[in-house]
């Protein structure tokens, strides 16, 4: 199974819906000063993000890397694809990223992935998404945890060094004899500095600001404006 497919699978355990209804609130208080009439889910998940945008009359749609996410998106009758932003070939009033997305992407690969986003968006169109402090890696996101419900067991591993937070999920899931089948895979995420995004010369900084999620500034929200 793809790493971000298991991902999808346990999300449910982890227990970040209070902290993803808090940023998918602001994300919406950010975007209702702008006049959004098309909006891209870049990393869109089940989608719940797209549909609280629907109801604002915005044209919304979604795009992910794993396909049991996309699914369950489309399960929703939600307009979702299974791409990456550099095989999209429209162009939207806002691209969006929620909850960690772009700490996925490896620091040689963030220019190519930043030009992307910047192809994608109409004239003056605006890129918002949240990223992890050092804090929120070192102090927050580094540990284990464990979570289990009925034939699911969940262990989470995560080391953050060198700039790198490696997260090894294991799942250990009940079958019919009471046997168990475990699956396990490995996330990388990626710290990036703000500076990267003040440089950055066909966007500009238009906000920035430090959340409080878990712990103190373990988070940043960060809107770009395309130039």
């Amino acid at each position: 199974m793809d790493a971000l497919d298991l991902y999808s699978k346990v999300e449910h355990l982890l227990g970040i819906e209070e902290s993803t209804t808090y940023l998918h609130t602001l994300y919406s208080e950010v975007l209702y000063n702008y006049e959004i009439k098309t909006l891209l889910d870049l990393g869109c998940g089940k989608g719940d993000l797209m549909q609280t945008f629907i109801k604002y009359d915005v044209d919304c749609e979604g795009i992910d890397l794993s396909k049991l996410m996309v699914k369950k998106a489309q399960a929703k009758g939600l307009k979702t694809e299974h791409k990456s932003i550099c095989e999209v070939s429209k162009q939207y009033d806002a691209v969006v990223c929620v909850f960690d997305v772009v700490n996925f992407i490896p620091p040689n690969e963030l220019q190519d992935f930043l030009s992307c986003v910047h192809s994608s968006l109409n004239e003056n169109g605006i890129f918002v998404f949240d990223i992890n402090t050092l804090h929120g890696f070192s102090n927050v996101a580094d540990g284990t945890m464990t979570a289990e419900e009925e034939g699911l067991f969940l262990s989470v591993d995560a080391v953050f060094e060198d700039n790198e937070l490696d997260t090894r999920f294991t799942l250990f899931q009940k079958n019919e004899n009471d046997s168990y089948t475990k699956e396990q895979e490995v996330i990388k995420q990626y710290f990036h500095s703000l500076q990267i995004f003040k440089k950055l010369k066909n966007f500009k900084v238009v906000k920035s600001a430090y959340l409080d999620m878990y712990d103190t500034k373990d988070k940043a929200l960060i809107v770009l404006k395309k130039v």
